[in-house]
């Protein structure tokens, strides 16, 4: 009688230990991102690289950097690049509105600020859900992680580290 409550127990503890171990898998099978718009297209990056999302600041120009290099911000105390993405991606540029934010991110040592269109939401896409970018499409340099299926629209997950990897 003891011992089959001693089984009981055992059982039990091990279905707990496995339950807990899906529930970890589960999580740990999702990519959490932050989306935006640029143009008319939806972007995300991995929202473990966003440090903050700003509204417009002043910013200045840098002499000898390619046009989608704005010039540099000053955000409590330290300067950081200044990158407009529409530029950056070819997009014919637009005047900033209400919506415009800037993205700071951070890979490694490196941070910039992002010149976005609009933010939309924080996203969780498992990563089932994100397709690699087609061959036809692969570059050294392709800024492009992956596409994220959702509902009914896809979105583009950039690598941060591609972003913020100077070209000039």
């Amino acid at each position: 009688m003891n011992d089959n409550k001693t089984l009981k127990e055992i059982f039990n503890k091990q279905k707990e230990n496995n339950t807990r171990i899906n529930k970890q898998e589960e999580i740990e099978d999702i990519l959490q991102v932050i989306g935006f718009i640029v143009g008319n297209e939806e972007f995300a990056v991995p929202i473990l690289n966003v440090i903050e999302i700003v509204k417009p600041i002043e910013y200045t120009r840098v002499p000898g950097t390619p046009n989608y290099v704005l010039g540099v911000f000053n955000l409590r105390g330290n300067v950081f690049p200044l990158i407009n993405l529409r530029l950056k991606f070819g997009i014919p540029a637009a005047k900033q509105d209400k919506d415009t934010r800037y993205l700071v991110v951070r890979h490694h040592d490196e941070i910039a600020g992002f010149v976005i269109d609009k933010l939309t939401e924080a996203i969780r896409i498992k990563n089932s859900d994100i397709d690699p970018v087609p061959e036809t499409l692969v570059e050294q340099d392709n800024p492009v992680y992956g596409v994220g299926k959702r509902e009914d629209k896809l979105v583009t997950i950039l690598k941060i580290e591609t972003l913020l990897k100077r070209d000039f």
